[in-house]
């Protein structure tokens, strides 16, 4: 249910209300905009009177939202959320028309490799590194991850080039070891790992939320109500692509998620190519598509030596290639 409220209502007026409104046992999102403000109101609304509501003085209309996600909702918070990741001079925006690529190995194998990739993809577009130190893999018996010698590679890349970092956290045990990480990332895996979710909203760090492997929109969502409902709402959303039937590509990518996401959240959307294709031919083509389609940005695989890539080298762009991409995507920006 949200309360919108008339122009011109005091501060106490506000005030008195929320305090009335939390008497009756529900949650208040308070979304305050240059003309209109918006009181959300979360958990068990049934024993609100929506006909006494609706006639105080103050209120302009009530309506009651029927979706499951409310935090994330945009009826709730009608302006889009703008997310930032890192401080000082290399602070990244992403989200309400700030758009960033993300890009860099999807393993960290050495120092000269993280910090190698890091400078080319900077000179190249690239405002964020990503890197993993953790890797859920199909196969028990495939790469790994460096796990926390790759998190102090990637603190030493961003030392050389002022990149913030994104890595992928497994366990909510690995927290402490994520303090210093701008950026965290949920994977796909762990999409509905709702323990995690909750410990991930209980700090004030921006998470990156990859959609499930075969997971609707409304799921995606609730994911990020569970971290929402626990205070942090720093949240951007992920699109990596989803199972099919068919198997020439790793996944499908969902190119129509983005205006479907951005009618009924407010938060940002990015999308995965690499992931959603699987396929390095078809990376170029896939960013220039969402980038079109409204994506607030990208998040790209790049590897100085694929064929030698100790993980996902198929999907990885050479150093060159990711240029040629971030210079087409720049130009596809232009436009809109």
């Amino acid at each position: 249910m949200i309360a919108v409220l008339k122009s011109g209502v005091s501060e106490l007026q506000k005030n008195s209300l929320i305090k009335w409104l939390e008497g009756q046992g529900v949650g208040i999102h308070l979304s305050e905009g240059q003309y209109q403000t918006i009181i959300g109101l979360i958990g068990d609304t049934s024993r609100i009177d929506i006909d006494l509501l609706n006639g105080l003085e103050i209120i302009d209309h009530v309506t009651r939202i029927s979706d499951p996600f409310k935090c994330a909702n945009r009826r709730f918070h009608p302006k889009d959320t703008i997310v930032e990741i890192g401080s000082g001079e290399n602070a990244v925006k992403i989200g309400g028309g700030h758009f960033a690529i993300i890009a860099g190995p999807c393993s960290v194998e050495s120092e000269q490799q993280i910090i190698g990739i890091a400078q080319d993809v900077k000179a190249s577009g690239a405002t964020l590194l990503r890197g993993g130190a953790f890797k859920p893999r199909t196969s028990p018996y495939d790469f790994q991850g460096l796990r926390g010698e790759g998190l102090d590679l990637l603190r030493r890349a961003r030392e050389a080039t002022g990149l913030p970092i994104v890595t992928e956290i497994m366990s909510a045990s690995h927290l402490d070891m994520f303090e210093d990480v701008d950026l965290i990332q949920v994977g796909a895996r762990n999409m509905q790992n709702f323990e995690l979710l909750k410990e991930l909203g209980k700090i004030n760090k921006p998470i990156l939320l990859k959609r499930g492997l075969s997971s609707t929109l409304k799921e995606w969502l609730m994911s990020a109500e569970y971290i929402m409902s626990e205070g942090n709402e720093n949240i951007i959303l992920c699109e990596r692509g989803i199972r099919s039937y068919d198997p020439y590509t790793r996944n499908v990518l969902d190119l129509a998620a983005i205006p479907m996401v951005k009618e009924l959240s407010h938060l940002p959307i990015i999308v995965d190519p690499s992931h959603a294709t699987g396929k390095r031919s078809l990376v170029e083509s896939m960013s220039m598509a969402a980038t079109a389609a409204g994506a607030d940005g990208l998040i790209i695989e790049v590897h100085n030596d694929p064929e030698h890539a100790l993980c996902d080298g198929a999907q990885s762009l050479t150093p060159a290639q990711f240029s040629n991409v971030s210079a087409k995507v720049s130009e596809i920006r232009k436009l809109f």
